[in-house]
């Protein structure tokens, strides 16, 4: 694979992972730390990551925070509980708005990815985004990062169709990346 200048693409230095439904089994709207699972082979992909030195993130819309469903107690609780049984997490990112709030963090928007970046201290273009919805695939288009699908059920068919790369689960999805390097 080779970037639109033509040089060929390195293998990531960084991987963001969407939260619900990529990471962890997506509850809707969860404040609850105990409903908290990990969706296989999670925990062994993000420590064959970390044990490489690639740093790893979380990009997740918590949009039920605006919508008043939870509080950012609850979702910063959540996601304590997910770095308990994943972590440690490099970086987390958390939009807390909704889909009218006009954000530029909100997914598909590429403000939590490129924010992600400047903190890793890499160029977008370092960096890969892995989630389960086209809102992943379009925050890291816009961000200038690669992507990788892992569909689930409720992803649709025309996401499956557009994204770049699609894997059937979270280590088709890293060993896509690293097989994209030179």
């Amino acid at each position: 694979m080779h970037t639109s200048a033509g040089r060929p693409r390195t293998a990531p230095r960084a991987v963001l992972f969407d939260r619900d439904g990529t990471i962890v089994v997506d509850v809707p709207y969860n404040g609850d730390p105990s409903l908290v699972q990990p969706m296989p082979g999670a925990r062994e992909v993000l420590d064959g990551l970390r044990s490489r030195g690639i740093p790893v993130g979380v990009v997740t819309n918590q949009s039920g925070i605006a919508r008043g469903y939870v509080t950012r107690e609850q979702v910063d609780a959540v996601n304590a509980r997910v770095e308990e049984l994943l972590g440690p997490f490099d970086v987390w990112e958390v939009c807390p708005h909704g889909s009218d709030d006009g954000c530029p963090c909100r997914k598909p928007a590429p403000g939590m990815v490129l924010s992600a970046s400047a903190r890793l201290d890499l160029e977008p273009s370092e960096v890969a985004v892995i989630g389960d919805i086209g809102a992943d695939m379009g925050a890291a288009a816009a961000a200038g990062a690669r992507a990788v699908l892992v569909p689930t059920d409720i992803t649709l068919g025309e996401e499956i169709r557009s994204a770049p790369a699609v894997a059937a689960d979270l280590a088709g999805a890293v060993a896509a990346l690293w097989a994209e390097g030179p």
